[in-house]
């Protein structure tokens, strides 16, 4: 199992800044995004099309989730220097907590319509949707975090002034 220390160490980059937050986030997106889009296939959701939004939402953001880590993990964005890394995980979180937010909201208010209450796809879908909330949150404070990194938030004059070796 893979905890903050890893994820800090794979994020790190040549200059030691962090790419991303650096938090163990992407950790949680994983398991709960996994969970959203689990729980959701596993009901009679076919025939009603916001169920449908929601898979695409849970699946495409769960799958992009897991390539960045990968990527982070085995150190790809050294490789692939010419990409603004840090812009592109504030573009990404930004727009993966903005969908997970439709498809918190479409869960939601399709859980009642679409089944018996107390019935397992009721409890399901109901967890579903309770799990699209914690990613949508999730993906928010790393984009705020993301932001953060991108800009430069954080540090102070002693570690964002270049060291000048005096060799004589």
């Amino acid at each position: 199992m893979l905890g903050a220390p890893v994820l800090l160490h794979a994020c790190t980059l040549q200059t030691g800044r962090t790419m991303g937050s650096g938090d163990g986030s992407h950790f949680f997106e994983e398991v709960l995004g996994c969970l959203v889009w689990t729980l959701i296939a596993d009901t009679y959701y076919q025939p009603y099309p916001s169920y449908g939004w929601v898979m695409f939402v849970a699946v495409f953001f769960w799958m992009v989730t897991v390539i960045l880590f990968a990527m982070y993990l085995f150190q790809l964005q050294l490789k692939l220097y010419m990409i603004p890394w840090p812009i592109v995980l504030v573009a990404f979180n930004v727009a993966a907590s903005v969908l997970y937010a439709t498809a918190f909201v479409t869960s939601a208010t399709s859980v009642e319509l679409y089944s018996w209450p107390h019935s397992p796809d009721y409890n399901r879908r109901a967890a579903a949707s309770f799990f699209a909330c914690l990613v949508m949150i999730i993906y928010g404070v790393s984009s705020c975090l993301s932001f953060r990194a991108w800009k430069g938030y954080g540090s102070n004059a002693a570690t964002s002034q270049a060291t000048i070796s005096n060799h004589a």
